[in-house]
């Protein structure tokens, strides 16, 4: 099958970027990433420079594969952009790829985008203390099969950012409401609970993503189906630890 690919190209973050279209012959069994291999190919035979993108594992857990195809983050489909085969188009069609758009994710060159703001939003309180020594028993402490579902369901998150890419204010708050699910949900995430999203949501903040409208564009195009109930228990914990503060701090209760 033929297709012709329409290509962000931008040299570096400073840079005016442009779209460039290229034709390409490939098959329909054949993955996006692999299509881009074969267009980079066919650049470097012709003396051109290849088109940066991001990519890792290649089997949709790594959450690097950023491309904005078609209008929709990494494609029509709700995969990962390395999970989308070329049967998803038809010959002949024209396919357009953008990165990512966001003031928190610069682009760093033609689809490559600094998603480190993920890195630094999970670094303020994505995490757990525990005491080391010897390895505890798996039921040790018991967790209801619930409870340890919705953990493991809001744990799949791969941080790709096409909940981001999805909002039209770029929020981020599918990926860091999956983060503080997570650990919020288990025993072993209740020591650092109300100081865990507190740190987080002010982090977010900090890093320039826009605010949360409810339109539920983030859960349609999340690759592994992150659900928006996050959002609201996120919303309940960040309440309920800024209450606790204010108590603290008042030295007595509201009212």
């Amino acid at each position: 099958m033929n297709v012709t690919v329409k290509v962000w190209r931008q040299k570096d973050t400073k840079s005016k970027g442009e779209f460039k279209t290229y034709k390409v012959h490939t098959s329909p069994d054949m993955s996006f990433l692999e299509m881009m291999d074969v267009l980079n190919t066919d650049l470097i035979k012709k003396g051109e420079e290849s088109i940066a993108f991001d990519h890792d594992c290649r089997e949709g857990i790594c959450g690097m594969c950023s491309m904005y195809i078609n209008g929709h983050p990494h494609g029509p489909l709700q995969t990962t952009t390395c999970q989308l085969h070329m049967r998803s188009f038809k010959d002949g069609e024209t396919i357009t790829v953008e990165p990512w758009r966001a003031k928190a994710f610069p682009v760093i060159k033609d689809l490559v985008v600094d998603r480190s703001a993920f890195d630094r939003i999970q670094q303020a309180g994505g995490y757990i203390n525990v005491n080391t020594g010897g390895v505890p028993d798996a039921n040790e402490i018991p967790i209801p099969k619930k409870v340890a579902d919705e953990a493991f369901d809001a744990a799949t998150c791969i941080g790709c950012g096409a909940c981001v890419a999805a909002c039209k204010n770029a929020s981020a708050m599918l990926f860091v409401s999956a983060k503080v699910s997570q650990f919020a949900l288990l025993p072993q995430g209740q020591v650092e609970r109300k100081e865990r999203v507190e740190k987080m949501v002010a982090q977010m903040d900090a890093e320039g993503f826009g605010a949360c409208t409810n339109t539920r564009a983030c859960e349609a195009e999340c690759p592994k189906g992150i659900s928006v109930t996050n959002i609201a228990r996120m919303n309940r914990e960040y309440f309920g630890a800024m209450l606790s503060s204010y108590e603290v701090e008042s030295g007595g209760g509201v009212g």
